[in-house]
């Protein structure tokens, strides 16, 4: 459902990454008015195609408040699914913040999309606190702000995310194999975010979890999906984790990848310690999605 009564165009940047693109996707199958913020030469093939389908599209320079306060004009929503390290995360979502504002745009979705940063103390992982310094300045800032905490992304067990070892036949965890653990496919999370956008009346945080399980619950998930019994295999407990983690980043210090191998198992380390769950759930906030479970998405796996 449209709730956005006057159909404002939602204003959306990062509609060239993955998540970026499913938001579009939703939002224009909701009946919204899009308006993707793009930088000049950046358009690809899926962007031309969500074009065509009625995507609005404006080239402006993430360096230039008023190129971006241009681009924002008018509009309901700064959605933000832009990815990166500083240069992105603070830098440019800095810019496009202070364009909403000039802009007079009410309302600002920022790329969060992870697990609950805000429960975590700094130096446990160094994209959230990415996250966490962003926040602190769009809390200082004269607009309303919505975040959107989904866990990790499901779609990662299969391939990116090192716990479900399919060879092996095995589920990867430490310390607890009980803790729940939560878990949303990239496609539920863009469908809540384009409802949440055409939503004025979004609190400040909103947490989803399209399935939540424990490590044991992969296990078992895992076996129902491919028919092959997968069996738990606990590596220790978090402090070997924390030493992992630690000789990982020592043998590749200056890494300026999004996301190298340490990261993720800071991310991981994160969810075990049980710390980031999130609570409570607002699943049931539009009643029109259908989450996906694990199970659905590992039965998938070719």
């Amino acid at each position: 459902m449209n709730n956005n009564t006057d159909n404002a165009p939602i204003i959306l940047a990062g509609v060239t990454g993955h998540l970026g693109g499913l938001i579009a996707k939703e939002l224009l199958r909701r009946g919204a008015s899009v308006r993707a913020i793009v930088r000049p030469g950046s358009m690809n093939e899926e962007v031309a195609a969500l074009q065509r389908e009625g995507l609005g599209i404006v080239e402006a320079d993430f360096k230039s408040v008023s190129e971006l306060s241009k681009a924002c004009a008018g509009g309901a929503c700064v959605v933000s699914a832009l990815s990166g390290l500083e240069e992105v995360l603070l830098e440019a979502q800095r810019v496009l913040l202070h364009a909403a504002v000039t802009a007079k745009v009410p309302r600002f979705i920022p790329s969060d999309f992870s697990i609950d940063f805000t429960k975590l103390p700094r130096g446990t992982n160094r994209n959230l606190d990415l996250r966490k310094e962003f926040q602190e300045r769009l809390e200082r800032a004269p607009i309303a702000a919505t975040s959107i905490l989904n866990g990790m992304f499901t779609d990662l067990l299969t391939g990116q995310a090192p716990v479900i070892l399919f060879p092996l036949k095995r589920v990867v965890y430490w310390g607890d194999a009980d803790q729940p653990l939560d878990f949303t496919t990239i496609h539920d999370t863009a469908a809540f975010t384009a409802a949440a956008a055409l939503d004025p009346s979004t609190p400040r945080y909103l947490r989803i979890a399209g399935d939540v399980q424990s490590a044991r619950g992969l296990s078992e998930a895992a076996s129902e999906a491919t028919g092959e019994e997968f069996r738990l295999f606990r590596v220790g407990g978090l402090g070997v984790l924390d030493a992992m983690i630690s000789f990982t980043r020592a043998v590749m210090p200056n890494s300026r990848e999004v996301f190298p191998p340490w990261q993720g198992m800071q991310y991981l380390r994160n969810m075990f310690s049980g710390q980031a769950k999130l609570e409570p759930l607002d699943n049931n906030r539009y009643p029109d999605i259908a989450w996906t479970s694990v199970k659905e998405v590992l039965a998938t796996r070719e």
